[in-house]
């Protein structure tokens, strides 16, 4: 933590108050968060449960999708929750969000597979991570404008920082809790069970957390314009209906929260998938090096926001969409070289393959061929190949598609060269996100900050970042598949390097939203830094 300056017992009583809004108000944020991204964190083995079998790349694609729909509606949260929150209260709004978030993330743990239920499984899934992103459309606006309210505007960039750490350290303890969860278990009891518990055992968290923010105070500048007599009569109105705030809503929106989302998704979902599916790497490893780039790029969010009081909210948030558009294939291409077993000498002597031949459970007559193929290579990384195929007792059946799961285990030294990696686009990420709360609070009133900075957050973050993952695996793989075509064609390949092509979404909406953000928004844009 930052040591701030304390001039008088006044000061240090402001501070530890101040600490203990911050540790009520982050706890619970930091839950939904979690809540919000275990779903994420456990999309490859989520595609296996909740859609049908037979094509491993669109169950993966829908539980993208499935999980970027959460994001899409969280626009409608900011809205439903904002006009509540500019109504009856900040605190009363984001305890129901917590309440909401809790029950829907212990309900997806409850959900048969799709074996057991079929179609009625996604359907569930689906309409309970809707649930999900509307809790969170109206518990971030809360949370950030909960604290930027207790704040000293002269150092509200550095308090509302730690808000802003919680959504990080909801994905770092989401990979952690799912790490215990698969060393606690037998790769088929975590796959068979042991998935549910990271969705379960949040029920316990929010517990405590409603325990916490049931005994905090209503945010003092709310509770003065509601004595007054001046909350807003009808914040939607006042907010999307007045021309003077909505050109604000719209600089917000497309001068920096739509960049900001696609850089914070980049940086740590679309790292983690990449590294899982077009890297390879043993899914326990990638957890493992994505928690430790996190837990050392988290900091930075405090010290930008600290930072940002002193020189300014746009300069930062501008020069970290800046680096991430010039840095992006640079880095995802250095991830995937270094993890490319062609740049490795195999052992050939440490080769084995084995086949087994198994009955279909699901079909009379029918068995599973398993070939598993083991590789070790001269710097220490092993690979594993295992195709399962099908086979049908019909014999004019049509053959089925081998399903196949490959796993790289990469050394220590390939390690911490991917750690460095992500945590170049952590830090990307604390540049551009550690500001930002205190960027939206400070560009609109009191009497309807919740609404006005709610909708445009969650617009950049739910519908431009939110879709980040499902874009760009769909524009990778399309890619890929362009390439294959070409090849089977004796075609020239179209795609150099068709696993980069997904990062043109976010360097394309970056670039757009860094335009806008320097002509357009001054470093007066502080309209109603109260």
């Amino acid at each position: 933590m930052i040591a701030e300056p304390t001039n008088s017992k006044a000061s240090a009583d402001e501070t530890r108050s101040l600490i203990s809004v911050i540790g009520a108000s982050s706890v619970g944020t930091l839950i939904e968060w979690y809540d919000f991204y275990i779903f994420g964190s456990l999309a490859s083995v989520l595609a296996t449960k909740f859609f049908p079998e037979g094509n491993p790349t669109a169950a993966f694609l829908s539980t993208l999708a499935t999980f970027a729909a959460g994001f899409v509606v969280r626009p409608f949260g900011a809205l439903f929750f904002g006009r509540l929150g500019d109504l009856i209260g900040r605190k009363y709004t984001f305890m129901v969000t917590l309440l909401l978030m809790g029950g829907a993330t212990f309900a997806i743990g409850l959900i048969p597979s799709y074996e057991t239920i079929g179609f009625l499984a996604p359907l569930l899934v689906l309409v309970l991570r809707l649930l999900q992103g509307l809790a969170l459309g109206g518990e971030y606006g809360g949370a950030a404008t909960y604290v930027a309210e207790h704040a000293p505007a002269n150092r509200r960039g550095y308090w509302t920082s730690w808000i802003q750490t919680t959504a990080t350290i909801g994905l770092f303890v989401s990979l952690l809790v799912i790490m215990l969860t698969r060393m606690s278990l037998s790769k088929e009891a975590f796959s068979d069970w042991g998935w549910r518990v990271p969705f379960l055992a949040s029920i316990l968290m929010v517990f405590v957390s409603y325990i916490i923010r049931r005994n905090m105070k209503e945010s003092p500048l709310f509770a003065k314009v509601k004595a007054e007599g001046k909350a807003s009569a009808n914040p939607l109105k006042e907010s999307f209906g007045n021309k003077y705030n909505f050109k604000f809503v719209l600089l917000a929106l497309f001068g920096a929260t739509m960049g900001q989302g696609v850089v914070w998704y980049t940086g740590q979902f679309y790292a983690m998938s990449f590294l899982e599916k077009v890297c390879n790497v043993d899914k326990m490893q990638s957890d493992a090096l994505m928690t430790i780039a996190l837990l050392l790029g988290t900091p930075f969010f405090v010290v930008f926001g600290w930072l940002s009081d002193r020189i300014g909210r746009k300069g930062i948030m501008m020069a970290g969409m800046l680096v991430a558009i010039l840095s992006y294939r640079t880095l995802y291409e250095n991830m995937y070289q270094t993890t490319n077993l062609k740049n490795k000498q195999e052992i050939a002597a440490s080769t084995t393959k084995d086949s087994t031949v198994a009955a279909d459970p699901k079909v009379v007559g029918g068995s599973i061929q398993t070939i598993t193929v083991k590789k070790e290579y001269t710097d220490g990384t092993k690979y594993e190949e295992v195709t399962k195929l099908k086979i049908s007792p019909d014999p004019n059946a049509e053959p089925a598609k081998p399903d196949v799961k490959k796993s790289v285990t990469i050394n220590d030294s390939d390690k911490w060269t991917l750690i460095w990696l992500v945590f170049i686009q952590v830090l990307f990420v604390t540049m551009v996100y550690g500001p930002i709360a205190a960027f939206l609070v400070e560009m609109f009133p009191t009497r309807i900050r919740y609404t006005s900075m709610s909708l445009p957050y969650h617009i950049g973050n739910g519908v431009f970042g939110g879709l980040l993952p499902a874009v760009a695996t769909y524009l990778a793989t399309k890619a890929k598949d362009a390439n294959t075509a070409a090849e089977k064609a004796g075609d020239a390949l179209p795609y150099a390097a068709p696993y980069l092509e997904g990062l043109w979404y976010p360097i394309i909406v970056a670039a757009v939203c860094l335009a806008i953000g320097v002509v357009y928004i001054s470093g007066k844009d502080k309209k109603n830094a109260d």
